[in-house]
């Protein structure tokens, strides 16, 4: 039921996801933020299980930020994504994670990145991208929309254009959405539905 997608720009990443907390069939709340930070300039878009989703993105947080500490600097986005990649194939062998994401971040060096992970530990990086059953109307879209220039603005426009999408096609739409932007100035929420 979550949706999830992501658009890299020339200078920044911006990402949506539904706030709906749902189980089975019972939908618990309409406000969740699904787009967790990992720090100042990176962030998970995460589905799965509630209790899978807030365990995994805890223990990368945590791992990332004591990571930081012990060497005196932050991890790239690439290398938070490899990190991430790692833990999931670990516990893939042992108690998997029941989750999927995306990971955008900006970094200074190597401007703005988004990745996309399964369950499985896929990883591939991708200029747009997605996850849910929404992301099966909005992928092909996006892929003809998308340029490399693209500008803030006309990813918000698309993202509203997916929105409206998933709306109007799938049975069982989410009904509210948060729009955020990661750039050099950090992470903000650019627009909610």
């Amino acid at each position: 039921m979550d949706y999830f997608m992501g658009i890299k720009g020339k200078d920044f990443v911006m990402v949506c996801s539904d706030t709906s907390a749902a189980h089975s069939i019972i939908t618990i709340k309409h406000d969740e933020d699904k787009i967790v930070p990992i720090d100042d300039h990176k962030v998970f878009c995460i589905s799965g299980e509630a209790g899978d989703r807030v365990n995994f993105t805890e223990y990368i947080i945590a791992n990332v930020k004591l990571n930081a500490l012990r060497n005196g600097t932050r991890l790239s986005t690439k290398s938070v994504a490899h990190y991430t990649r790692g833990e999931l194939a670990t516990a893939l062998r042992k108690s998997p994670y029941q989750c999927n994401l995306l990971l955008a971040g900006y970094d200074e060096k190597t401007g703005p990145s988004l990745y996309w992970m399964d369950y499985l530990a896929t990883l591939n990086k991708i200029n747009t991208g997605g996850t849910g059953y929404g992301a099966l109307f909005v992928l092909s879209m996006f892929d003809k929309m998308w340029h490399p220039d693209v500008t803030e603005a006309e990813a918000l426009d698309m993202m509203l254009q997916g929105i409206e999408e998933v709306k109007r096609r799938l049975v069982v739409a989410p009904a509210h959405y948060i729009i955020k932007v990661i750039d050099k100035s950090g992470i903000k929420t650019v627009h909610t539905v």
